[in-house]
């Protein structure tokens, strides 16, 4: 299991929590330490979606101005490729390319206990 994300992720401080309190083993890779690039958003895009996979509610989606560019899905992803910062946290691939994105401690529960 592999977890993408920061450490100073409210979301990703709860996800780190739970699969320390129940005794998961997993990578963390921090977006600050290591750039996710192109190829790794579009193996999540195929487990996932571009919706919950872009995140157009944080801090830097307001500070690029990105709202007024009206993005396509391929606009999305370059940014998303661009700017790690706009990932929705914490984003998890488990099992056989799996992906989970964001946090949400019922689901997690059902997919990891």
């Amino acid at each position: 299991m592999t977890i993408y994300g920061i450490k100073t992720c409210g979301s990703v401080k709860k996800a780190l929590k739970f699969f320390n309190d129940h005794g998961i083993d997993y990578n963390f890779v921090d977006f600050k330490k290591e750039s996710v690039g192109e190829e790794r958003i579009n193996k999540w895009l195929q487990k996932t979606t571009i919706d919950k996979l872009f995140n157009n509610k944080g801090t830097k989606y307001r500070q690029l101005g990105l709202k007024e560019l009206n993005l396509d899905s391929a606009g999305k992803i370059e940014w998303l490729a661009k700017e790690n910062m706009l990932i929705k946290r914490p984003v998890i691939e488990y099992g056989n390319g799996e992906v989970m994105v964001a946090f949400d401690e019922d689901v997690y529960k059902a997919a990891f206990l």
